[in-house]
Formats: structure tokens, C-alpha cells, sequence
């Protein structure tokens, strides 16, 4: 077993985890993810080939750091625990946490006011996760999949305050590494928020999915510009899901309604106000839905864009997305999912790929004519909810005055 000597009385973490060549020599690339592929995790939840003389990188850190952050005055076992004075790998590492900060206790005690509120965010809680498909279960299904399904599993992929401000989420149990050689960054979106909403939302934001870029994204801005650190850390309340908490961005709170510089746009807006949402209009047609993954509980011709009525208001035409969720999703668990039918298979779906001129600002006949993308009674899901058919919107004929 290999031992390294502790230099100048420091901890032996900072000894080992500072030196490349030791570093290199303690630390195996895993052959293969938990998912049969061999590697990493990249960019947007990307699985991203990491050669294995490089691997250790992940676990490397940046000398310079100790010295200048603050976060290593009282040194790393203070927060890793673990035996800093051990120069054996094994008895070093006896005890170690690997994400103290899953104990929001370990941040707590200099950011009191920051972790007192993000115990109660839905970052931390994930209390979306179970909310909407609650719903669907009566009293005694529920109760079997809070234990059995949510604490085994959704509760997992709680955000700590160490993935989004060391190293990246875990996906799949890989990690990518340290942000920046374990600096504590404020903000990385593409190795953090990309990590975690890359299936979907970062991908499509950034144009990854070959639509085209957002764009917002075109002009420089990434996620907190919208979604503002108050809001990722939670604000104190306990919510139900993402739609509860008040303040959630809109697009009125840039684009203020009569500040159109040209008057056909100005028009268009007026008339729709109350109609349809802003995705409705301005949002590419190449919108990649749940389906396109999920082919096995639907056709993926309807893995694109989706135009139905708003869930939670039905005079509102706008962009749908499918949960994908079946009546046997749970079926092992003993769970039937009594109340199924109570629930839509789809939700509104903020769009991440918006564009000022689409096909849909340029033709009224788009919408109103050929209908298209509209959800039908023929596109909806084979075998689901029945309150899907309320999602069905009655399109009203054209208004030409």
C-alpha cells in the first residue's frame, strides 16, 4: 500500500489532492457508467469519453486555492472529515463525507441566512417530483411511494450547495469533477444547471439540438439572468412545485405590452393578450417533446412541437409538454395509479428556444387555418389520462377587423 509523507506539517489532504503525479497514480478511471457506457458526464448531461490519464483531474486541486479562499482556513477536514494527519490513502479517507454540504449544517454556519431558506426550496426538496403525480394516486399509494419511490430514488437528485458551487451534479453516480480546481464560483450554468436540465432545457436553449440557439442565448444571457439566485436558493416558503412560488420570470417583465416598435406586432399582441402565451407564437417549430425518447408509450411523431390548452387554464392556447407516465409507470411498487384519470398526461411548457420572427408571426393561417401542431382527439396518447381531452382547443375562427 502506497504512503506519501505529509510535507511541512500540513494536512495530508492538501499533500495528495495538490500533487498531479500522486494524484495519477491513486486515482482509476471506472471502466464503465452505471448505464453500460464507459466515461463521464459532459456538458448538458452529455455523456463525454474522459481518457483515463486525465481522470484524475477530478479530484485534483488547485494548490493556489488553499492559500487565498477562505472556504480552507480551518482546513479540509473540518468540512470532509476524515484523518488529515494519515499519510495512508485508506486511513486517511476513514470517515471522509463526500458532499458535507449535503448537511446544509456544514454551510449553515457561515451562510445561516442562505441555508435557512434553501431547506425549503424545491432545489433542495424536490417536492415537485411527488406534487403533480400525487395527484393521481389515492391515499394509500401514496404513502407507498413517498417510501418506497420518492425516499429511494427522486430524493436522490436533491441539489446541495456544493453541486452548483465545487463540482458538477451527479448523474448516474459520475460526476464530472471540481468547476474550477474545488473554487467556490458563484455561477457555472453549463457545468451545474446544464448538468441537471441538459435532457431538455439547456440543450434546446443553447442550440444543441441543431434548432438554433435561443434568443436570449444569442445575446449573451444564460440562466440567472431570468432565474435569479433568490429563487434557485428558495425564498423561506415551502412550495408545492415550480409554478407556486410568486415573482417567477415572465416575459412581460422585459417586453412591457404597447412598447412594440412596429404596429403590426403591437396589433398581433393585442389581439392575443389572454389567448395565447408567448411560446405559442415565438417558439421554433423543432421543440424536442418527451415522446422523442419515450417512443415506447408514444409515436414519435408527436416528439415535436405540441399547441393545447394551458392545464390550469383552459382559455389559454400554449405550448404542451408530455410527462412521461404511463398507468403501469409504478405498477411494481404495487402502485395502480387509482386517480390517473384526474390528471392531464401533459403540462405548459416554458419553451427555451425562442425566436422574435418564427413561421407563426408571419402567417395568421399558420394557427388558424392549417392548425397546425395543434393537439387533436387523434394525436392524443394511446391509453391516456381522460382529462387529456380537455387539453383540446377549440380554435377560434379568424379576426380580421
Amino acid at each position: 500500500m502506497t504512503v506519501w509523507p505529509i510535507a511541512g506539517g500540513g494536512e495530508s489532504c492538501v499533500e495528495c489532492h495538490t500533487d498531479g503525479s500522486i494524484m495519477s497514480s491513486l486515482v482509476e478511471m471506472p471502466a464503465k457508467r452505471t448505464n453500460g457506457s464507459p466515461g463521464a458526464i459532459g456538458p448538458a448531461g452529455i455523456p463525454a469519453l474522459i481518457k483515463p490519464d486525465v481522470y484524475y483531474m477530478r479530484y485534483y486541486v488547485d494548490k493556489s486555492l488553499t492559500d487565498k479562499d477562505p472556504h480552507f482556513g480551518r482546513g479540509c477536514v473540518s468540512c470532509h472529515k476524515g484523518d488529515g494527519k494519515e499519510a495512508d490513502k485508506d486511513k486517511a479517507h476513514k470517515g471522509f463525507v463526500k458532499r458535507p454540504s449535503a448537511d446544509l449544517k456544514t454551510c449553515g454556519g457561515c451562510h445561516e441566512d442562505i441555508t435557512g431558506n434553501y431547506q425549503n426550496s424545491l432545489h433542495y426538496t424536490v417536492s415537485g417530483f411527488t406534487t403533480k403525480v400525487s395527484m393521481r394516486f389515492s391515499a394509500k399509494e401514496e404513502a407507498v411511494f413517498k417510501m418506497e419511490i420518492f425516499g429511494k430514488s427522486c430524493r436522490s437528485c436533491h441539489a446541495a450547495c456544493g453541486d452548483c458551487h465545487v463540482s458538477s451534479p451527479s448523474i448516474d453516480g459520475i460526476r464530472s469533477g471540481f468547476l474550477k480546481g474545488h473554487a467556490f464560483v458563484k455561477r457555472d450554468e453549463g457545468k451545474t444547471c446544464g448538468i441537471c436540465h441538459g435532457g431538455r432545457v439547456y440543450a434546446e436553449y443553447t442550440g444543441r439540438y441543431g434548432a438554433g440557439a435561443d434568443v436570449h442565448y444569442q445575446k449573451g444571457m444564460m440562466c440567472t439572468n431570468c432565474h435569479k439566485k433568490g429563487r434557485l436558493h428558495g425564498e423561506g416558503g415551502m412550495y408545492a412545485g415550480k409554478d407556486s412560488p410568486r415573482g417567477s420570470p415572465k416575459c412581460k417583465d422585459c417586453h412591457k405590452a404597447g412598447s412594440e416598435k412596429r404596429p403590426v406586432a403591437k396589433l398581433a399582441h393585442s389581439k392575443h393578450e389572454g389567448r395565447v402565451s408567448c411560446y405559442g407564437c415565438h417558439v421554433r417549430g423543432e421543440y424536442r417533446n418527451c415522446s422523442g425518447c419515450h417512443e415506447g408509450k408514444a409515436s414519435s411523431s408527436r416528439a415535436g412541437l405540441i399547441l393545447g390548452a394551458d392545464p390550469e387554464n383552459k382559455r389559454l392556447l400554449t405550448t404542451l409538454r408530455q410527462i412521461p407516465v404511463s398507468r403501469d409507470t409504478f405498477s411494481k411498487a404495487g402502485i395502480k395509479m387509482e386517480r390517473f384519470d384526474d390528471v392531464t398526461d401533459y403540462r405548459a411548457a416554458p419553451v427555451h428556444n425562442i425566436q422574435r420572427v418564427t413561421a407563426r408571426t408571419r402567417s395568421c393561417d399558420i394557427c388558424h387555418v392549417n392548425k397546425k401542431d395543434l393537439l387533436t382527439k387523434g394525436s392524443l396518447i394511446k391509453n391516456g389520462s381522460k382529462a387529456n381531452e380537455g387539453l383540446i382547443f377549440r380554435m377560434p375562427p379568424l379576426e380580421i377587423n
